[in-house]
């Protein structure tokens, strides 16, 4: 599957970018500590907003498949940027935190989606990620 993307550039380190078939738009702005605004997601941040979606997506595929309710569920990734040897992505440790109680037999699949998620197995090997399943009692 082919999905394009269009981006335009709209001045002072902002950029606009199309999705393609829904025309849905995102705006990223440069960070503060990287000559920007901040006004906005930076193309970094989306990564890290790729990667947490992603895994919620997933575990939402397997939810649904088992009747598992994940309401309350949230995802928290942190970003880390590094400079050495050149200013990147270092660090996305990834926090889950379940709404609600999910029986044994479920949480091996739900980690399972998360380990799989497109995005995790697209990321650099140099970047450390991790993933913490926090589940509720």
């Amino acid at each position: 599957m082919v999905v394009d993307i269009e981006i335009a550039y709209e001045g002072q380190l902002r950029c606009r970018a199309i999705h393609g078939p829904s025309q849905c738009h995102v705006l990223t702005d440069a960070p503060v500590d990287n000559h920007g605004k901040g006004e906005s997601f930076s193309p970094t941040d989306l990564v890290a907003t790729a990667l947490g979606t992603c895994i919620m997506t997933l575990l939402g595929i397997v939810a649904d498949r088992r009747g598992i309710s994940l309401d309350g569920t949230t995802v928290k990734v942190e970003k880390h940027m590094v400079s050495e040897p050149v200013r990147r992505i270092g660090r996305l440790p990834v926090d889950i935190y379940l709404g609600q109680v999910i029986e044994d037999k479920f949480k091996d699949r739900l980690i399972k989606a998360a380990d799989t998620c497109p995005v995790k197995q697209s990321v650099h090997p140099d970047i450390a990620l991790s993933i913490n399943f926090h589940w509720k009692d």
